[in-house]
């Protein structure tokens, strides 16, 4: 290289320190064929989704925080380290760690970025998360495969300092009432492809469509940035039975499946909802007698809601559930009371009498012990 002059920008300096590196690089390589080396003088680029750009729910932080992230992931085309608050900041030029934990929050919610795994030590103690960052939403039924808690999270987010955060986890929870209430199965979505084009004719017409997890409805009070977003959208624990006695769910519901079947179970009168629930646990007992196994409990129970509101559910698998939860209930309260001698008559009648009022609920005649044992 020629001797530095003054004139010479520091940028083209550096350049030619950069060259003399490569050299030297290429001579210790020790090729024995020519090899022509070079060198991309220009600005890096990226490509980044149309999608996440166009997206009608995300703010611009939101956006810049998924392609920070999305830079860190394709550095290495693999598993890497989930980048600090700090990097985010000072990648994105973002001012508060506050506004970072904010748009990760957003993007989870709206499935761009999923939670998969919490990484523990033998000892229990916590050693960070392991993230899924997305070209597009993902369905809602990968989502609660991968992430256990995104029911709960958005439960829980929806009293998050953030208004934006509130609105925007209470707009996927109106959308999925909305399309529980419509008698749609949540996880029942269209293909992929499906929704991109569904999710591109929606950017294209202003938001007057669905985007994913977010009915038109939802994309209208976001828009508006409206408080008054209806959040109708309940708990798994505010959702209870006749006389509002709490519900006993399926051992074998996950936290989120027990969510959305909370918002399920919303939709049907309170004294029928502990009886979908028994119908769903005896047809899981039902595998044990040679029945088929029932993977998808949820569009099972889906089924039940419709026939309910048709006045075609007919008490049959859970017949046997109900029984013998009543008959637990019924043990529990004679062992904190007193019995008489006549108290075990006394207890069945009660029990048979709350089967009766059950089955005068969903206008069905009533049955005999003798008929319920011969049904089982």
């Amino acid at each position: 290289m020629a001797k530095p002059d003054p004139r010479v920008r520091p940028e083209t300096l550096a350049l030619g320190a950069l060259i003399e590196a490569a050299v030297e690089q290429a001579v210790e390589a020790g090729a024995t064929t020519r090899q022509d080396g070079l060198l991309f003088l220009g600005n890096r680029h990226a490509a980044f989704p149309l999608l996440v750009v166009r997206d009608p729910i995300l703010e611009p932080v939101d956006k810049l925080v998924w392609m920070t992230i999305f830079l860190q992931a394709q550095a290495t085309s693999g598993y890497t380290a989930f980048p600090s608050y700090d990097y985010i900041r000072g990648i994105a030029n973002i001012a508060s760690k506050s506004t970072v934990a904010r748009a990760i929050a957003i993007l989870r919610a709206t499935r761009w970025l999923t939670l998969c795994a919490r990484i523990r030590e033998h000892n229990g103690r916590f050693r960070g998360n392991v993230f899924t960052l997305h070209d597009q939403p993902l369905p809602l039924a990968d989502v609660l495969h991968l992430d256990s808690s995104y029911m709960a999270f958005l439960q829980q987010v929806r009293q998050h300092l953030h208004p934006r955060v509130r609105l925007v986890a209470n707009g996927v929870l109106t959308s999925l009432d909305e399309a529980i209430g419509a008698g749609t199965d949540a996880c029942d979505e269209a293909h992929p492809t499906h929704c991109r084009i569904e999710a591109e004719k929606t950017v294209a017409n202003e938001g007057r469509g669905d985007f994913f997890a977010f009915s038109a409805k939802a994309i209208e009070a976001l828009r508006d940035d409206s408080s008054a977003m209806d959040t109708s959208a309940i708990a798994v624990e505010k959702i209870r039975g006749k006389e509002g006695v709490p519900l006993i769910y399926p051992g074998r519901l996950d936290a989120n499946q027990r969510a959305l079947a909370a918002l399920y179970l919303e939709k049907v009168e309170p004294e029928q909802r502990q009886l979908l629930l028994d119908e769903l646990q005896g047809r899981f007992h039902s595998e044990a007698k040679g029945m088929p196994p029932l993977y998808d409990a949820l569009r099972f129970l889906n089924s039940l809601c419709k026939a309910i509101h048709k006045g075609r559910f007919m008490p049959n698998l859970g017949i046997p559930v109900t029984a013998e939860r009543l008959a637990e209930q019924k043990r529990r309260k004679a062992s904190a009371t007193p019995k008489s001698a006549s108290q075990p008559e006394a207890d069945h009648a009660v029990g048979m009498e709350a089967l009766s009022r059950m089955r005068a609920s969903l206008g069905r005649p009533d049955r005999s012990s003798r008929n319920l044992i011969e049904e089982r």
